[in-house]
C-alpha cells in the first residue's frame, strides 16, 4: 500500500510535538549519515594517507573513499527518514 501524499492542511494539523519530532530525527539522520559516512571515508582512503604510496594508488583510494562516504551519507539519511515516515504513517499521524 502506498503512502498518501502529504498535504498542506495535512502539515497544519500536526501538533508542535510532531514537528519536534521531525526536527530531531532528522538531526539524527544527517550526524549518523555524517559518521557512517566517515568511517568509510578512512577505511578506504586511510591507508592512503598513513603509508607513503605513490600519486595513482593514493588520489584512487582518496577518489573512491569519497564517492563511498557520499553514497553511504546518502543512503543513512534516507534509510533512517523513510523508516520515521513509515513509524509515523502506521500511527495514523
Amino acid at each position: 500500500m502506498r503512502p498518501r501524499a502529504v498535504t498542506l492542511r495535512d502539515m497544519a494539523k500536526r501538533t508542535q510535538a510532531d514537528r519536534d519530532a521531525l526536527t530531531v530525527e532528522i538531526g539524527y539522520a544527517v550526524f549518523s549519515g555524517l559518521f557512517a559516512a566517515a568511517l568509510v571515508f578512512g577505511a578506504v582512503a586511510g591507508p592512503a594517507l598513513v603509508f607513503d604510496l605513490d600519486d595513482g594508488p593514493a588520489g584512487l583510494l582518496t577518489g573512491l573513499g569519497a564517492v563511498l562516504a557520499t553514497a553511504v551519507f546518502l543512503l543513512r539519511i534516507t534509510h533512517v527518514l523513510w523508516r520515521f515516515g513509515h513509524r509515523t504513517g502506521e500511527e495514523g499521524g
